[in-house]
């Protein structure tokens, strides 16, 4: 995996083995999910709908993530870009297959969740689609696997 997400997994992955900043129901495939979630947000595809151009971060991990760890991770996130939408998408769903790779199968909600929504972009990408909705159980039946 690239050298900045695995420094961006270090610090997290340290600073949350700490007991204390684990939340109600922390996995740690949190972080992978939180990590992929702000590469999405900065990577801004310009053919994602209005309701898939960003993906929230929970309350709970920003408020357990670490304030210095957090602005260090950002700037780290902010140096990622390939000025290309189609490469930045091959890298985010390169990432989160690896991420997936990593956990068994009761840890991935998160995740999955994930990768069907970057699968489906990359579907929006590769087919040229002109789409005014996303119908993600669709999708998810047939095309994303």
């Amino acid at each position: 995996m690239d050298k900045k997400i695995e420094k961006i997994l270090q610090i997290w992955h340290k600073h949350f083995s700490d007991k204390k900043h684990q939340y109600s129901e922390f996995e740690f495939s949190d972080i992978e999910y939180f990590v992929g979630c702000m590469l999405y947000n900065r990577f801004d595809f310009s053919k994602a709908l209005s309701t898939m151009k960003s993906m929230d971060l929970s309350y709970d991990f920003l408020q357990e993530c670490g304030e210095a760890e957090y602005d260090e991770i950002i700037n780290i996130i902010n140096s990622i870009d390939f000025k290309d939408e189609i490469k930045n998408l091959e890298f985010l769903l390169e990432y989160v297959e690896w991420a997936k790779s990593k956990y068994s199968a009761s840890e991935l909600y998160l995740l999955n969740r994930l990768h069907n929504h970057i699968k489906t972009l990359q579907k929006i990408y590769l087919e040229d689609l002109e789409v005014r909705r996303v119908d993600f159980v669709a999708l998810n039946k047939r095309v994303i696997r």
